[in-house]
C-alpha cells in the first residue's frame, strides 16, 4: 500500500529529529558525500536531464523554462560545488546571538536552533532540488521536495543520490524526500499538514507562488516575480551604468534577477538611451520606451503600464527617461516586485537616497542585479529568495532556516520571594 502524503510527511519529520542533532563535523562531512555522489552519477543524471529537456520541447515548453531545467557538465558541476560550500559555511544551529546578564543574576541568550520540516514546492528547477537539500540539513532540518512534472527523471535522479549519502552515513534517508504523487490533490494535501510542516517555500512563476500562498496552511515565505530596475543617474558613469545594464539583461534573461525596467535621468538621456539601446540590440534584446525615449531613439516600439510591471524573463525591456531620482523611486514604487532595484551614480547622497526609499530586498549601487544570488552573497546555494518581510528577507540560506529562540541560565533565581524554600 502506498504511503500518504501525510505518512510521508510524518517520516520526514521523525528523520529531522536525527539530522537536528548532527554535529558540525557530521553535517560537513554529509554534504560533502552528497557531493561526491553527484559527481560520480553524473551521467546518469545528465542522461535524466536529457529526457525531461526532450519531453519538455515536445509539450511546447518556453524558452525561459528550458534554461531553468536544461543541466550540462558545468552546471551540474556547480551544483555539486555548492553543496561543498555549503559544508564550508558556519554552522547556524547553535550560534549564541545575543547574550547578557539580567539584573536578576541569570544569563539570558538568543541562540539559533533548527526550523523542523521545510517543505519546497517548485517548478522546472532541478538545481533545487540539491540546494534545497543541502541548506536544510546544514541548518539541521528535514526538507520535503515537491517538484515540477517537467524535471520528474531530473529530480528523481539527483534525489537518488543525495538519498544514498544519507544511507551510507547510516541516516534516516527520509530526511530527503521528494514527492513521487505530482497531482495537485498531493501538493494540496501537503499544504494542509501546519502540525508537521513548519515553512513552505514555492519557487516559480507567479501563477504557483500565489496558489501556494492562497491554499497554505503552513506559513509561505515568497517572492512572487522579479521586476528589478537600473536607474542611472544624472551624476553616473556611463561606461560603468553601460556594462551593468548589459550584464543584467542579457547574461540570464530568465533569471528572476535579470533587469526589466531601464530608468534614465533626462539629464543624460539624450548620450546614455543611444548608446544603451544600440548595445541591447547587438545582444538581441528587444526594447520598449515612453514618449520621451521615442524622441531621442524614434524607432522604439511603445511601452504600456503593463509592460512595465512585466517579468519578461527573457531579451526584453522596458524603459522610461525620468526627471531625477525622486521620479524613479516612485516609478519603483508603483512597478517593482520588492526584489532588487540598482542604481548607477557617482554622488553619494543621490545613491544613498535610493537605497534608503526602496524597499526592496535587495538594493545595489554600481553593480550588477545579477548578483543579487545566494552564492554570490556568500549563502553558498540559496533556497529562494523572500520578498515577504518575516524572519528571512532577500536571498535566502542556511541561516534563514532557522529561527532563534531564549536560553536562560541561572544559579537557582526565582520571580518571587515567597517561592523559596523555607530556611
Amino acid at each position: 500500500m502506498t504511503d500518504s502524503v501525510r505518512d510521508i510527511a510524518l517520516k520526514c519529520k521523525q528523520a529531522a529529529v536525527q539530522v537536528a542533532e548532527l554535529s558540525e563535523h557530521d553535517k560537513n562531512a554529509l554534504l560533502h558525500a552528497m557531493a561526491d555522489e553527484l559527481d560520480a552519477q553524473a551521467a546518469t543524471v545528465l542522461a535524466a536531464n536529457a529526457e525531461d529537456m526532450k519531453a519538455a520541447r515536445e509539450k511546447g515548453i518556453g524558452e525561459a523554462m528550458l534554461d531553468r531545467l536544461a543541466l550540462d557538465k558545468k552546471r551540474l558541476a556547480g551544483v555539486a560545488d555548492a553543496l561543498r560550500f555549503v559544508a564550508s559555511l558556519p554552522d547556524p544551529v547553535g550560534e549564541v546571538t545575543e547574550s547578557h546578564t539580567s539584573d536578576k543574576g541569570f544569563q539570558i541568550e538568543r541562540v539559533r536552533v533548527p526550523l523542523g520540516v521545510v517543505g519546497m514546492i517548485y517548478e522546472a528547477r532541478p538545481n533545487v532540488t540539491a540546494d534545497a537539500a543541502a541548506l536544510c540539513l546544514k541548518a539541521g532540518n528535514g526538507v520535503i521536495l515537491r517538484g515540477g512534472k517537467e524535471a520528474v527523471r531530473s529530480n528523481t535522479a539527483i534525489a537518488a543520490c543525495l538519498r544514498k549519502a544519507l544511507r551510507d552515513a547510516g541516516l534516516d534517508e527520509h530526511a530527503v524526500t521528494l514527492m513521487e504523487d505530482l497531482s495537485r490533490e498531493a501538493m494540496m494535501e501537503m499544504m494542509q499538514l501546519n502540525d508537521i510542516l513548519d515553512l513552505l517555500i514555492p519557487r516559480g512563476g507567479e501563477g504557483l507562488i500565489r496558489f501556494v500562498n492562497e491554499n497554505a496552511r503552513v506559513p509561505v515565505i515568497k517572492h512572487y516575480k522579479g521586476v528589478c530596475h537600473l536607474y542611472v543617474d544624472a551624476s553616473a558613469d556611463l561606461d560603468k551604468a553601460l556594462d551593468i545594464l548589459i550584464d543584467g539583461k542579457t547574461t540570464r534573461p530568465a533569471a528572476c534577477n535579470s533587469l526589466e525596467n531601464l530608468l534614465v535621468s533626462k539629464d543624460v538621456a539624450d548620450t546614455f538611451l543611444p548608446r544603451a539601446v544600440a548595445a541591447l540590440r547587438k545582444h538581441g534584446v528587444e526594447v520598449l520606451g515612453d514618449e520621451a525615449s521615442h524622441k531621442i531613439v524614434p524607432d522604439l516600439d511603445a511601452a504600456t503600464d503593463e509592460d512595465y510591471a512585466t517579468e519578461f524573463l527573457s531579451l526584453k525591456i522596458a524603459v522610461r527617461v525620468v526627471d531625477d531620482v525622486d521620479a524613479a523611486i516612485a516609478h519603483i514604487r508603483q512597478y517593482g516586485s520588492d526584489h532588487t532595484e540598482v542604481i548607477a551614480a557617482e554622488d553619494e547622497a543621490v545613491a544613498n537616497r535610493f537605497v534608503h526609499a526602496l524597499r526592496a530586498a535587495v538594493v545595489m549601487i554600481n553593480t550588477s542585479s545579477r548578483f543579487s544570488d545566494g552564492g554570490e552573497l556568500g549563502l553558498g546555494a540559496e533556497i529562494g529568495i523572500s520578498t515577504t518581510r518575516l524572519h528571512a528577507y532577500g536571498p535566502m540560506g542556511a541561516e534563514a532556516l532557522t529561527i532563534e529562540r531564549f536560553v536562560l541560565r541561572g544559579h537557582g533565581e526565582v520571580r518571587h520571594a515567597e517561592s523559596k524554600a523555607a530556611a
